[in-house]
């Protein structure tokens, strides 16, 4: 059976499932879901057509599924989707979508998401994300699975960062950042490969070694970007992750690509 505190609101209409909790103070809007196992601090407001998948723990003032900061929003109905196993920390905020962004911001599962974080609407944020204290997304963004924002970062409307992708504290990231890339700077720069990150989650060292190289052919070598990628796209055909930065980098974008200053031989 859910444990409700007295001194929380829940509007007739939400669905709370059998065992989840909520703390003092909170105040759930009628068009809330809550799966199993959710379990809200104090003070953590939901509201807007929002649902928070299993297991997810939200600690205090967190401030989910409201208005999007869009000065186009015109009250549609759009919707706020957080996954499973998540842990949503002090004051977050995520926002719902809008018409001209599919009508959906949607959060995807196992992620940590520090205090101060902002994921403004229409945003699509992969698997075990990580993003830590303050760092923000402006509209439209995409994050891939298991990609690293550091503290105070701040990413750019429409940009994509790709998954397994690192990106440094106090960053502006302003361009798209490659699979598996490490981007760091106050305007930032691609700076190699987020090798610790791939060491940690048990990528072998023939692996890692063949996406140095093919970093080096595609940001290092003669000639121009589209030929760089397209000689690496024919001497690294049996390599899935390079295949990946190669797509990342041939699909459309609204941005730039993210590229390095220099790479180090």
């Amino acid at each position: 059976m859910s444990k409700i505190h007295a001194s929380a609101v829940v509007e007739k209409g939400a669905k709370i499932a059998d065992d989840v909790e909520i703390g003092p103070f909170c105040h759930i809007g009628a068009n809330v879901e809550l799966a199993r196992g959710v379990k809200l601090e104090s003070h953590v407001v939901i509201g807007g057509h929002t649902r928070i998948g299993e297991n997810t723990h939200i600690w205090p003032f967190a401030c989910l599924g409201q208005q999007p900061q869009d000065l186009k929003f015109r009250g549609e109905k759009s919707r706020l989707e957080i996954g499973k196993n998540n842990r949503i920390r002090e004051y977050v905020t995520m926002n719902l979508g809008t018409e001209g962004g599919g009508m959906l911001t949607k959060i995807g599962n196992d992620g940590l998401f520090m205090s101060n974080v902002h994921i403004a609407h229409d945003c699509r944020v992969g698997d075990n994300v990580i993003m830590a204290v303050s760092a923000t997304l402006a509209g439209h963004v995409e994050v891939g699975d298991f990609a690293v924002l550091g503290g105070l970062t701040a990413v750019h409307q429409f940009v994509k960062i790709g998954h397994h992708a690192m990106i440094g504290g106090m960053s502006g990231i302003e361009n798209d950042v490659i699979p598996y890339g490490n981007a760091f700077g106050e305007r930032a720069w691609l700076n190699g490969l987020n090798l610790v990150g791939l060491k940690r989650r048990g990528f072998e060292k023939e692996q890692i070694n063949t996406l140095r190289n093919a970093f080096k052919a595609i940001f290092a070598n003669e000639g121009n970007l589209s030929d760089r990628v397209e000689a690496a796209k024919n001497e690294y055909k049996n390599s899935g992750p390079v295949m990946e930065i190669i797509e990342f980098i041939t699909k459309d974008s609204s941005r730039a690509l993210c590229q390095p200053k220099k790479v180090e031989a």
